[in-house]
């Protein structure tokens, strides 16, 4: 018996659309490879995996984009298995196992060293990744990685962005490229253009085997989490912000700001020649909204 018309056009829509979500998942993490000169050819990429949907959708838009790629390069699977109690330590393998790359599960009880330094209800993130990033570097090492690749994504950035902004008193984010904390390594974030709504979407169409975390990422009062929560107030009533926010980071102004260090203000002295950017503060001509807090 035939499916009903409607299950078929919806089935077709539904193949429509996650055909389209690969290809701009493909598009973005190409167009952020080759901005930023992440991957040349004779590389080993390092695929950082931790059961997540970012970094199971990182391994897979980068093997699809292997295949067409100009430049010949490796992809190298780890996992860090840090002993969290329960960990399904079978799934990566069988997982990683179908796909035929290389891969490598190395254990660690890092979880342990967590939970008896930092005292309960303090934030772990600090010393996990601390530890974390350690045996990632001295892996990239032994398998002769030459770029160690993480799945973080554009709101990944932006909320460190904010963090720094509202808690540090720094602009600072995220880099999509950068030397390794000990120097002996370039690290890259090939899904630094994409949005982490696009990897939940794919993380279903692809029915990837999400392994949860419950060390760092399942405390409740982390204030990235909070940070999260104000972007996606945003992207809800002020359609366009997060995005522009994003590009602004691509679009740094020094000489209106007020680093010293970074800009020679000193030396600032009229010459008679027009100034590109000049005293204007605000770079639209015309008028913008101000929202209040009651909108």
């Amino acid at each position: 018996m035939n499916a009903p018309e409607s299950e078929l056009n919806l089935s077709q829509k539904q193949i429509y659309e996650s055909n389209k979500l690969a290809k701009r998942l493909r598009r973005l993490t190409g167009a952020a490879i080759a901005d930023y000169s992440m991957i040349k050819a004779g590389d080993r990429v390092m695929v950082c995996l931790s059961g997540g949907k970012d970094s199971y959708a990182m391994l897979d838009v980068l093997m699809r984009l292997r295949e067409k790629a100009p430049v010949d390069f490796e992809l190298f699977a780890v996992n860090l298995d840090q002993r969290h109690p329960g960990y399904p330590e079978h799934v990566l393998p069988a997982y990683l196992d179908g796909l035929g790359i290389p891969y490598r599960i190395e254990v660690q009880d890092t979880y342990s060293v967590v939970k008896r330094v930092i005292a309960e209800g303090k934030t772990m993130c600090s010393l996990c990744s601390r530890l974390r990033r350690g045996v990632l570097y001295r892996v990239a090492r032994e398998i002769g990685a030459t770029k160690i690749a993480l799945g973080h994504h554009r709101d990944d950035i932006l909320e460190t962005f904010f963090l720094n902004l509202f808690f540090g008193g720094k602009l600072k984010a995220m880099p999509p490229k950068l030397v390794s904390d000990d120097g002996a390594h370039v690290v890259i974030r090939p899904l630094a253009y994409v949005k982490e709504e696009d990897l939940i979407a794919y993380a279903g169409v692809k029915k990837f085997p999400i392994i949860p975390c419950d060390l760092c990422g399942s405390q409740p009062t982390l204030q990235r989490k909070q940070i999260k929560g104000m972007l996606r107030d945003w992207e809800k009533k002020f359609p366009g912000r997060v995005e522009s926010t994003f590009r602004a980071l691509a679009d740094v102004r020094l000489s209106h700001l007020l680093d010293r260090e970074k800009f020679d203000f000193a030396a600032v002295m009229a010459t008679g020649a027009i100034p590109v950017e000049g005293d204007k503060a605000f770079d639209r001509d015309e008028q913008f909204t101000v929202f209040s807090d009651s909108e």
